[in-house]
């Protein structure tokens, strides 16, 4: 965990791994926020951060997206989730599916992801089970270009926790 003034004084290599975490498997975000060091306040440096993930072209944009695993998918039922991933899924309940909701989710996720060509993303921290399928089934029906906005508008929630959980509380 690190406070504000020490991220401000990181060299580029350092504040890359304290912060790269923030945007799953995809450390350039914060590698490409460090010049613009000092931030004057939380808020600010995830401003930053979510403004440099929002100026990359789209193929990059793209790969961040797919970066993020399956809700209650594969990677979790294997226990290979980033850490980061864990918590948040099992904040929201995931890590105890039924057999009959774990089967809802995988053909969510199957449908979602045929159609979009990116799993379904959403702020598990900020959603329970319940409300996270129900955002399964609405959100499929939405044009791709929503979906691709929506799912860069939830990784900005995303961050936003992990930011708070890296930051020191001074």
């Amino acid at each position: 965990m690190f406070d504000l003034t020490t991220i401000n004084r990181l060299d580029r290599a350092a504040f890359t791994a304290a912060l790269g975490h923030l945007f799953e498997h995809s450390p350039w975000v914060a590698e490409e926020t460090w010049t613009q060091r000092p931030f004057a306040s939380a808020e600010a440096l995830h401003a930053a951060l979510c403004a440099a993930m929002r100026a990359a072209p789209r193929d990059r944009q793209l790969a961040l997206i797919r970066a993020h695993p399956d809700l209650a998918g594969r990677l979790a039922q294997q226990k290979r989730l980033t850490a980061e991933s864990t918590r948040e899924q099992a904040s929201a309940g995931l890590d105890t599916l039924t057999d009959a909701e774990l089967a809802d989710f995988t053909a969510r996720n199957e449908t979602y992801t045929a159609k979009f060509g990116f799993p379904f993303i959403i702020c598990a921290r900020l959603n329970a089970k319940a409300a996270i399928l129900e955002a399964m089934r609405a959100r499929v029906g939405n044009p791709p270009d929503t979906e691709f906005a929506n799912a860069l508008g939830e990784i900005e929630k995303i961050a936003r926790l992990r930011l708070a959980d890296a930051l020191k509380k001074t």
